[in-house]
């Protein structure tokens, strides 16, 4: 049964990719029925994602036009980046005042759209070892800082069970350290709205000589 459910994990996970990378019509012929419906249902949340996407470009268009705000849909959901320095000074865990109005918006969105979603708070940084801010290593700081986002959120009304922080220090970088723009990249918070339970759907095997979908 754990087997049948990673396998239907990866291909739901799939799926996803490809709706959302490519936005094609996808069609599926001769499936059974019960995957039918839970290829429906991703679908739905690819659909639903996409309308708080388009709200949070509203509400979001000054910071967006302005890079402090970036807009994405991936395999993980609807990620909400946020260029650290919009959130947080040099070295510090705790919230700019500046901040809070843009976090507003993001969480008035979830809350008219995603209610029912779980959300994660990732904290990342640059590579450069902590010197003069106290912390440990940048694990400790860019725990800090998604757990500072968790608790901003979480006072301003977004149930506490459908949130989660990590800290991924430097090593998850999305541009080249050797550059200042390139680090400044790296250093922020991403706040990610996840699709759904994918883990608590079941996946059942095709019957031997059953076609495959067919994906076009």
């Amino acid at each position: 049964m754990k087997n049948s459910i990673v396998k239907f994990i990866g291909i739901a996970l799939s799926i996803f990719s490809l709706v959302i990378v490519a936005g094609c019509s996808v069609k599926f012929y001769r499936g059974h029925p019960e995957d039918l419906e839970k290829i429906s249902e991703l679908s739905s949340r690819v659909q639903k994602l996409e309308d708080v996407k388009a709200l949070l470009e509203t509400r979001l268009k000054d910071e967006i036009r302005n890079k402090q705000v970036k807009l994405d849909i991936s395999k993980r959901g609807l990620v909400i980046t946020f260029v650290a320095e919009v959130l947080f000074d040099s070295g510090k865990a705790v919230l700019r005042e500046e901040a809070c109005p843009i976090l507003d918006k993001v969480v008035g969105v979830i809350k008219e759209k995603a209610s029912d979603k779980n959300i994660g708070i990732e904290g990342h940084t640059d590579n450069q070892p902590i010197k003069y801010s106290g912390w440990k290593s940048n694990w400790e700081l860019s725990t800090a800082r998604a757990t500072t986002v968790l608790h901003y959120l979480e006072n301003i009304g977004i149930e506490a069970k459908k949130l989660e922080a990590t800290g991924f220090g430097e090593y998850r970088p999305v541009a080249s350290n050797d550059t200042e723009e390139g680090r400044q990249e790296n250093r922020r918070v991403e706040i990610v709205i996840l699709p759904g339970e994918l883990e608590k759907l079941s996946y059942s095997e095709p019957s031997p000589g059953a076609k495959e979908p067919e994906v076009k």
